[in-house]
């Protein structure tokens, strides 16, 4: 027989878990946004997804794509042309969150209706 010992919230670190370096990444208020945008539509051009999303600026596009990047969940690729194309699509490790971004979209569906009299 196993000796299973309690955990105690005194003993640990949100900082250790992997909840909170999921969120981490994911954190901010577009970067799910662009996240959902780009497991939609695919690959996705840099002025569309402003466009799509609507309310964000370029600045904070920009710049959440840029942690995006950096953190290898969004692949930018730049073509060599006038006017400059520039395109955004998922990583694999991106890819990787589509499970996650499914069952939020599915909890909204079903939740959705309850707010709508």
């Amino acid at each position: 027989m196993e000796n299973i010992r309690e955990r105690h919230i005194s003993e640990e670190k949100l900082e250790c878990t992997g909840f909170n370096y999921t969120l981490s990444l994911i954190h901010g208020k577009y970067k799910m946004t662009i996240l959902y945008t780009l497991m939609e539509f695919g690959v996705v051009r840099f002025n569309e997804m402003k466009k799509y999303i609507g309310t964000i600026t370029y600045k904070t596009l920009s710049s959440a794509l840029k942690e995006l990047e950096r953190d290898g969940l969004v692949d930018r690729k730049e073509y060599p042309q006038i006017p400059p194309k520039v395109e955004y699509r998922l990583t694999e490790r991106g890819q990787s969150l589509i499970p996650i971004l499914d069952a939020l979209c599915e909890w909204g569906d079903v939740h959705r209706v309850d707010t709508i009299k």
